[in-house]
Formats: C-alpha cells, structure tokens, sequence
C-alpha cells in the first residue's frame, strides 16, 4: 500500500491533492513525468502527472479533479489509507534547457503539471513568465507556488472575480507581444485551451510545448490505447509522452477520441454515486 501522508481538498472541494509514499518513485522522478495510480482490486488505473516531490521525505504529489467514477473512488481516501498500486516514474521527463525567456501556461487543473516544469525552467536559468486561468477564483490552485516557481505571474479568471477578467489566451498574447523574444512556451490544461494556446504561439513562431491526456491503460506502450498523431506520425502519450510539439498535434483527433467513452463514464459514475450514498459500494464496506 502506498499511505496517503497528507490531503487537501482545493477548488470547492472538486480538486484534491494528496501527498503519498513513495520512497523509490520520488527519488528517480523527474518534471513531466506521470505516474499510475489505482485505489483497490477493482479499482481503474489512472495516470496523473506528479505535480511535485520530495525525495528527502520519499514523497510524491498528485493532484487530480473528481470528474468520474474512479477519482471519486479515490476522494473516499483520506490520510492514513492508501493506493493499493502506484507505478512509475513513467513518461519522457521535460528537457529543462536554458532558452532564455519562456511562459508557462497552465489551465485549470493542468497547473499542477505545468508547476514542477515552471520551476525546474526557472531553476536552470530561464527568464520564467507564469500565466495560470480557472472559470473563477474558488476554483484556482497553487497559486503561490506558481509565483515562487516564475519571475512574474499573471492570472486569470473567466468570470473576473480574481486577476484578469478573460482568458489564459488573453495574458498569452500580452507576454508575446510585450517579449518578443520569448524561446519557448509550455502550455497545459483543458484540450480546447491549449489548441487555442498554440495556435497564437505559432502566429509569433513560439516553439510549445504540450502535456496530452489521450486515454491510457498499460503506459508502457504495449496496449496503443493512448495513441495520438503528432506531425503526421502515430505516438504513445505514454512512452514518447506526455509532452508533445503543440504545433504538430491533431487536438481534433485528441479530442474525439477523449469523447469516445462518454456516456459509459456517466452511466458508471451515476451507478458510483448511488450506491455510495446509500453506504452499499465497495468503498464503504
């Protein structure tokens, strides 16, 4: 069992963050890595990318957001409980190269993965510009560690409740025009946000960077579930990813595939909520 240490319900309670054992993973994980998570027995595999660690203490962090069934199934989890398996570090680690100036882009809950990135850019010398949007303030996370992970940090509400009253688009241009020699950008969020994200880096022929979510089984490659197309070519997300060239990726193909079980999930999670509500689902026996 891999003990959950700490736990913190963010966003009105929709995101939570857990700190996990995870002596062995924590000392060989890098920024842009993910790993595999499952609750119990009959629980489903999820990938999340780590959004921090601490080798030291043997620690990792996932942050994830209840959508279905299975992230439902792992809110039931408090501290002292524990993932029966966590596997990785898996995935390309992002290359953290001294480019000069680069924005970080993160929507929603792809703050978490754009967090470790952000600062391992800063820590290798990079002028580091920090965008980070959510539809309204209750429902942004770490927004102190993005501000100690940049130099400047930007953020965005789509209501206006709190910083700018629009897009992570919007703070975008402003960095590129008021920059303009900005080396590279790494953008990572909701699917419709980073295509968005890319199309205005490549008006200003900014290289970008984006963490793909396709769905996932195995993530060693073997099962192709999490195929994508990226510059004509089929990749892996889980083997030649996560992380892609958001100029070269197919987010039309990206995004039906993603819809691909849509109404299953619903279904599943309906039957999930019932039963755990009237005290009957496997997690409360």
């Amino acid at each position: 069992m891999f003990e959950i240490v700490e736990r913190q319900e963010m966003a009105q309670g929709t995101v939570v963050s857990n700190w996990v054992k995870a002596p062995k993973i924590a000392k060989k994980a890098k920024p842009g890595q993910f790993v595999i998570l499952r609750a119990n027995e009959k629980g489903e595999r999820i990938p999340l990318t780590m959004a921090d660690t601490d080798p030291a203490k043997g620690l990792i962090n996932i942050i994830y957001q209840v959508v279905g069934k299975s992230t439902a199934l792992f809110k039931t989890l408090k501290v002292g409980d524990g993932y029966l398996d966590v596997i990785g570090p898996l995935g390309q680690p992002t290359h953290l190269d001294k480019v000069g100036k680069v924005v970080c882009v993160g929507g929603g809950t792809g703050v978490a993965v754009v967090h470790p990135i952000t600062r391992g850019l800063k820590q290798v010398g990079n002028q580091v510009f920090a965008v980070i949007g959510a539809r309204n303030k209750d429902l942004l996370i770490l927004e102190d560690q993005m501000r100690a992970a940049s130099h400047e940090l930007m953020v965005c509400t789509d209501d206006g409740s709190y910083g700018h009253h629009g897009f992570v688009t919007d703070m975008l241009k402003k960095v590129l025009t008021e920059h303009q020699d900005i080396a590279l950008a790494v953008c990572i969020g909701p699917v419709p946000m980073m295509k968005f994200c890319c199309k205005m880096t490549k008006e200003f022929g900014v290289k970008t960077l984006v963490s793909l979510n396709p769905i996932m089984v195995d993530g060693t490659g073997m099962c192709g579930c999490c195929r994508v197309t990226v510059g004509g070519k089929r990749k892996f997300a889980c083997v030649d990813g996560p992380e892609f060239d958001g100029h070269e990726t197919d987010f039309e193909e990206l995004t039906a595939r993603l819809k691909g079980y849509l109404d299953l999930e619903k279904v599943s999670y309906d039957e999930f909520k019932a039963a755990h509500g009237s005290g009957k689902c496997s997690c409360c026996s």
